[in-house]
């Protein structure tokens, strides 16, 4: 039975780049468990709000909530070392370092450092091609053995809450199945995911509630059942 407590909360925050916000008035609460999808259009503001998540961006107005915990000043360092893992867009390994050397810098906090073995055991066991290339450089990966590599290097984290920005973005569409299909495991094993996705169809047909990002602010959330069957959702992001 899953537990429905709330892991993560954002309070009406408001985050950007310049004069202008990229996220105004955004609320939202992932809970315990839950694969929750983020979708919106280019610009929306789904990065972010990832980006504010991570401390990668301060926030200007509101509060992010992680385990009853304010996370809202604190580093990128210390919310990673809280149980949240961002796995960006474009993936950023280093592609001339090894996979292992890669994935060795997911588990930099002493928590995680206690738990590497048994970590990377996980990371091989769901990725079997990772431990295949292992010595190879990253660079020399394919797009999404590359993939494999920034979500395994997320999970060396320990995370309780996985975030992922754009994990199928230029990928084929069978190595798109292959990533949604190792979310859901990762979900099932008990790691609570946010995922922003511009494949909206995937994105919610893999999550259990998804929120909705337009011109910076939320405007429609609820179960990810009954977004897919929105009119709205239909002819603005599926193209029906």
């Amino acid at each position: 039975m899953r537990s429905m407590s709330t892991l993560l909360g954002l309070e009406a925050i408001e985050a950007g780049y310049g004069d202008v916000p990229a996220v105004d008035e955004v609320s939202l609460e992932v809970r315990e468990g839950e694969t929750v999808a983020l979708i919106g259009s280019n610009g929306a503001g789904k990065t972010t709000t990832l980006r504010a998540i991570s401390g990668l961006l301060p926030l200007r107005r509101g509060a992010v909530q992680f385990a009853g915990e304010r996370l809202d000043g604190l580093t990128p360092a210390e919310i990673v070392a809280r149980g949240i893992a961002h796995v960006p867009e474009g993936r950023q390994l280093f592609p001339t370092m090894t996979v292992l050397d890669n994935l060795d810098l997911g588990c930099r906090g002493p928590a995680a450092r206690a738990r590497r073995q048994e970590t990377l055991a996980q990371v091989f066991e769901l990725f079997p091609r990772l431990w295949e290339r292992r010595r190879q450089a990253a660079g020399t990966l394919s797009g999404g053995e590359q993939q494999m590599c920034a979500i395994g290097r997320g999970l060396m984290a320990c995370p309780r809450l996985l975030m992922l920005d754009e994990p199928s973005l230029g990928l084929a569409p069978v190595m798109v199945r292959t990533i949604f299909d190792d979310l859901r495991r990762i979900n099932a094993q008990g790691t609570t995911i946010l995922l922003v996705e511009q494949n909206v169809l995937r994105s919610l047909q893999l999550s259990h509630r998804g929120y909705v990002l337009e011109n910076g602010r939320i405007s429609m959330h609820g179960p990810a059942a009954e977004l897919l069957e929105s009119m709205h959702i239909k002819q603005a992001y599926l193209g029906l």
